[in-house]
């Protein structure tokens, strides 16, 4: 992080700050969980959003990513990254979006999730008529119950059927356990392992009838170190968060001790408040408002802050010696949740060697770049 918040003096607040040395120590720490075994390892880019951060990753050996739209998507594929996949339903209009985008990017291979007969069918006519073929991930459900089909027999006919529709071609299965975030890593290994085997046999299943599972991309943040161990032809760990890491997991998970703060907030002070008060001006349109208040950011450097309100432009604060700070100080935040984050800014202040070294454009934030 950032230890001369002096170097930022110019620069207006609220502002997004990536540590360019934390964000390549974090992407080696991930590396290294998967044996350094770039093939292993799937990064989500809707943690970062950003170019400069894709550039890093595919200068590392990291060929494959995640997205969750198809601007993620394409600002991957302008980026040259060769193997994207969108885990993210295809519907209505999105289908012809997702059509030029496979056309206009004809060097990146773009695959899909679907979990539904429909989408399918959808899914297949849109590219049959655009004279594609997509591969697909079938999205299976380990309890999370936000999308995904539920991991049952069922599931086996649906594969199938993605497996023999004209226009897209079954390639796998996505297994992603967002609801798996218990704290203690034996708890987390038990839920897994409620699924994992029924997942195993499911594939064992339709190989043995002749029909492909070649890949199974799996996981978050949390449960990234429990598919890392893991001996599974095809698997592709696929944690996000920790590219820049952020206080929300990092306080939970012991396992995540060797993840380093890659990005942070500048704010300043700009008023003082009776006997203790201090605002700043990090409101909740700069930092994430997914967590409850007074929970969605730290003070790295100022722990002695205890929160007292939070507003769209204005986060008020009280301190036992409010007399050290003065109208204008800059102050270092770090974010409870990094992802919406991200997306509240048009850039970063990318800082290496604890130096200014340009502006970072949040590329991915937007829902649109022309496809």
């Amino acid at each position: 992080m950032i230890t001369d918040l002096k170097l930022l003096a110019e620069h207006p607040s609220p502002s997004l700050l990536f540590f360019v040395d934390e964000i390549k120590h974090n992407i080696d720490t991930c590396l290294s969980w998967v044996g350094n075994q770039p093939e292993r390892l799937r990064m989500h880019v809707k943690t970062h959003k950003c170019p400069e951060v894709v550039k890093i990753q595919l200068a590392k050996g990291l060929t494959k990513h995640k997205a969750a739209t198809i601007a993620e998507a394409e600002m991957l594929a302008m980026c040259g990254a060769p193997d994207v996949f969108i885990a993210y339903p295809m519907v209505g209009p999105n289908l012809k979006r997702l059509a030029n985008l496979i056309r206009k990017y004809a060097g990146t291979k773009f695959s899909v999730s679907v979990d539904h007969p429909e989408a399918a069918a959808m899914l297949g006519n849109t590219m049959t008529k655009e004279g594609l073929t997509l591969e697909v991930l079938l999205d299976l459900d380990m309890g999370f119950k936000r999308t995904g089909f539920p991991v049952e027999a069922a599931a086996l006919d649906l594969y199938r059927t993605l497996a023999s529709t004209k226009g897209i071609k079954a390639v796998g299965f996505q297994t992603y356990d967002g609801h798996n975030q218990l704290e203690h890593h034996a708890d987390r290994l038990a839920e897994l392992d409620r699924v994992w085997s029924q997942i195993m046999e499911m594939r064992a299943t339709l190989e043995k009838s002749g029909i492909a599972v070649p890949k199974i991309i799996s996981g978050g943040t949390p449960t990234f170190i429990l598919y890392s161990k893991l001996n599974v032809p095809g698997l592709e760990c696929s944690p996000g968060t920790l590219t820049l890491h952020d206080f929300g997991y990092g306080n939970r998970y012991t396992e995540l001790k060797p993840f380093k703060y890659g990005a942070g907030l500048l704010t300043r002070v700009i008023s003082k408040q009776g006997a203790n008060g201090i605002t700043v001006d990090l409101g909740y349109k700069a930092v994430s408002g997914d967590q409850p208040p007074g929970k969605r950011c730290i003070f790295p450097y100022n722990p002695e802050f205890e929160f007292v309100g939070h507003s769209e432009e204005h986060l008020m604060l009280k301190h036992p010696n409010p007399e050290k700070f003065n109208l204008g100080d800059s102050i270092l935040a770090v974010p409870v949740h990094i992802c919406p984050t991200s997306a509240l800014h048009r850039h970063a202040i990318a800082i290496a060697n604890n130096q200014v070294i340009g502006k970072w454009e949040i590329v991915g934030r937007d829902r649109d770049l022309g496809c």
